[in-house]
This record gives structure tokens, C-alpha cells and sequence, in this order.
């Protein structure tokens, strides 16, 4: 189990979305299968941020892998702290890396990984990778499956 109580803010209630992601609250679980070496993926296909240059919305598709160790993030928080990023202005590199970062400092897996395949901006489709170290010895990790940007063609 973990060392302080978990009392989940969103499981259960009604919850609106928050207005940015620093407003917004994850929620954390015991893991249920503690001491298991296992994956658990995330795919966001449709984020939304916006460009914090012109303001227009920027459109991606996020995988967030990640090993368990003590707790696991509860998807419905997770999505509402997806959600806050409608309103928030954030070059790709910033918002990807960031997402992946607060999930790694608050729930602590054993690993973590997020992939941000953001669409053109400018003609230019931008991915961004981000992981917290080495892939533990003997957890699958299966590609993220999201095919390189190709255009119309």
C-alpha cells in the first residue's frame, strides 16, 4: 500500500474541468497489483493546447506509457487534467515534457513515458519523447503505434 491514505477528488463525483493545469488535481490509487512488473497505456488522440504564440489550437495525439509501482493515476483525472490544457498556451515541447514530468514527480512509478505526435504547425508536424530513464529489465513495451505524419497522402 503506500505510506499516506489516497482519497480520490474526482471517482464517484461530479467534477468540471479545471481551468488550467496547475488548477488541476490527479488522483491516485493504490496500485492493485504492487510488486507485478506491468504496462499501463494511456492514448489521448484528440489534446488540444493552445499555440502560446498565436493562440490558435494545436491538435495531438498522446501515449503515455508507464510501469506501476506504488499507485496508479485515475483515468478520470487524468482526463479532466488532460482537458485543462484547451486554454492553455504551450509550445509542444513544454506541454508534452510537462505532462510526463508531473505524472513521474506525483505518482512515482517505476517508469514513465509519453509521446506527443502534434500535428503540422506551420507545415511541420513536431513529436516529442520524453522517459524517465531506462526501461526496467523484463517490461513489455510495445511501440505507441502512431504512424509518422504523412500528409494527405
Amino acid at each position: 500500500m503506500t505510506d499516506t491514505p489516497l482519497s480520490p477528488l474526482h471517482l464517484g463525483q461530479t467534477s468540471a474541468l479545471p481551468a488550467s493545469p496547475e488548477e488541476a488535481v490527479l488522483d491516485y490509487v493504490p496500485n492493485p497489483r504492487v510488486g507485478n512488473l506491468y504496462l499501463v497505456r494511456f492514448a489521448a488522440p484528440e489534446f488540444t493546447s493552445l499555440c502560446p504564440v498565436t493562440g490558435q489550437p494545436d491538435f495531438a495525439h498522446l501515449v503515455i506509457d508507464y510501469a506501476p509501482q506504488m499507485n496508479i493515476v485515475e483515468s478520470k483525472s487524468l482526463k479532466l487534467f488532460l482537458g485543462s490544457f484547451r486554454n492553455h498556451a504551450g509550445f509542444h515541447e513544454d506541454v508534452t515534457v510537462g505532462i510526463g514530468q508531473r505524472l513521474f514527480d506525483e505518482m512515482k512509478p517505476r517508469w514513465l513515458r509519453i509521446g506527443g505526435y502534434w500535428y503540422p504547425r506551420g507545415g511541420i508536424p513536431i513529436d516529442v519523447f520524453w522517459q524517465s530513464g531506462p526501461v526496467p529489465g523484463g517490461l513489455w513495451v510495445p511501440d505507441q503505434g502512431v504512424a509518422g505524419y504523412r500528409g494527405r497522402g
